[in-house]
């Protein structure tokens, strides 16, 4: 049984990740630090022969730098490196290998990727703005409560919701009037999963638990159809980088590690799914979770047996997958060109579409397959609902059809302050410490991590998260409060009360 870290209500749940003030002696390691990063970005544009590949690695350092927060995860920081990861892969990787890509073949991909760039920056910018309006809370207030559960009951919630989770979500489809909500619901087993991360950091990092507890995921994940193995990945880096210590060469070690670990299982992913999703046509394939761990074991044997030449072809195939910048790209080309801006349409419908949820509007229709929009504005048809697919072109493009440079930064914005204030907000409002920081953690990670998720999606599951994740974490949070007084805060050392 893991062992449970002491408590201690001196102790914050979250370390504080904002750096002290410097000193006077050390004012000049600013311009050091400008030196530095300048250098960089100017020998990454020099390496893949694009100065677009230095204006990204600047865009990356604002994110992480702007979005540090002395409370809470890191979570704000990894989902916007995602959705860079989205937006500039195929510029690092062309540009160090010359390795052939669709995007850098056959569009004219830079408009694009300086495109997305902006968008990042708009997100950023109303990030940042959004938490500075409501202000951050003190996690290692001592009237707060630190833990909500004990390790007996965590685990029992985490192996139930195991057990539950397949059931429930294809009882979510049958439901239609309530299937987002039952959705939303489900990825309460993500904040368990957070949750016993982050304990198994605290007060030292137990590797063994957490590597235990990922091989599990990621086995749970690979017998899906679809990725499911990423987001608990992601909350172990989430978990990680709350406590990383730069100072520590044992942690270097393992964020190593655990980058190779994700690298790999996405690698694979990639190399496999095509040929593993063939047998869920099989009605007794897709109800046994042996069978599928069967065949996931064999074609991944098959797969390391193979030739290098084909894992080569794979990882072209991970970056293109991974850089969503093709369709949007051919857009670019065509709108106003050929196809005119749609003067906020679409943007107009995803804005009716929440508003009109379905347990309300049963008769309202279906959700348009992104590929119907790619071949609008694309101009290329894609696979579609026809073969149960759906090809991405994402909120950016969107908002590029819809309102054009500049104009179309302008809703990122809004909702990037939306989002940042709702941040603190969630923060202050749950008051175990753990609850509230897992809730963030899945809530933000979900509602932010995608660059190529449409505007309809990107706010439907953001409100459907707060709503319905929200709100049973917060009446969970006040039932657990009953009968548990806040303690009253501890005068300062040499105060008299």
């Amino acid at each position: 049984m893991m062992a449970m870290p002491p408590r201690s209500g001196s102790q914050s749940a979250e370390p504080r990740l904002a750096s002290r003030p410097a000193s006077r002696g050390s004012r000049p390691a600013v311009p050091l630090r400008l030196l530095a990063m300048s250098t960089v970005c100017l020998a990454a544009s020099l390496l893949a022969g694009d100065w677009i590949a230095g204006l990204g690695l600047l865009v990356l350092w604002a994110g992480w730098h702007y979005l540090r927060s002395a409370e809470g995860p890191p979570v704000l920081a990894l989902a916007f490196t995602f959705q860079w990861m989205q937006v500039t892969i195929g510029v690092y990787y062309h540009g160090l290998t010359r390795r052939p890509l669709d995007a850098v073949e056959l569009s004219d991909y830079r408009p694009m990727v300086l495109i997305g760039l902006g968008c990042l920056v708009a997100l950023l910018v109303g990030l940042v703005l959004g938490t500075k309006v409501i202000r951050g809370p003190r996690l290692d207030d001592e009237r707060r409560p630190a833990e909500a559960f004990s390790w007996p009951t965590l685990l029992a919630v985490y192996g139930l919701s195991v057990v539950l989770t397949g059931t429930v979500q294809q009882f979510a489809w049958e439901v239609p009037s309530l299937t987002q909500a039952i959705l939303a619901l489900t990825y309460a087993r993500l904040a368990a999963v957070f949750i016993i991360l982050s304990r198994l950091t605290r007060p030292r990092i137990r590797w063994v638990w957490m590597a235990l507890l990922l091989t599990v995921e990621v086995v749970l994940g690979f017998t899906g159809f679809f990725a499911a193995f990423r987001e608990p990945l992601m909350l172990a880096a989430v978990a990680l980088l709350g406590v990383f210590d730069r100072r520590k060469l044992r942690h270097w070690v393992a964020l190593a590690l655990f980058g190779a670990v994700t690298f790999f299982t996405g690698l694979l992913w990639m190399a496999i799914r095509t040929d593993y999703r063939q047998d869920f046509e099989s009605q007794v394939f897709a109800e046994s979770r042996e069978a599928r761990l069967e065949k996931v074991l064999t074609l991944t044997s098959r797969w390391i047996g193979g030739d290098l030449g084909a894992k080569a072809y794979d990882l072209d195939f991970l970056v293109e997958r991974l850089w969503v910048i093709y369709y949007p790209a051919l857009a670019v080309s065509r709108v106003p060109a050929v196809v005119p801006h749609e003067n906020g349409a679409i943007l107009g419908r995803a804005l009716l579409h929440i508003v009109t949820p379905r347990v309300f509007f049963p008769d309202k229709a279906v959700l348009e397959s992104d590929s119907v929009m790619v071949l609008r504005y694309s101009g290329t048809r894609v696979a579609g609902a026809e073969k149960d697919t759906s090809i991405a072109f994402g909120y950016a493009a969107e908002s590029y059809v819809d309102f054009g440079v500049p104009l179309m930064f302008l809703p990122i914005f809004i909702y990037g302050f939306l989002m940042g204030m709702a941040y603190h907000f969630w923060l202050r409002t749950i008051r175990y410490r753990e609850l509230a920081v897992a809730l963030v953690t899945v809530m933000f990670w979900m509602s932010l991590y995608l660059f190529e998720r449409s505007w309809i999606n990107t706010l439907g599951l953001s409100l459907t998260l707060m709503v319905y994740l929200g709100g049973a974490s917060l009446i969970l949070d006040r039932v657990l409060l009953m009968g548990r007084p806040l303690r009253a805060k501890a005068p300062a050392p040499g105060r008299r009360r």
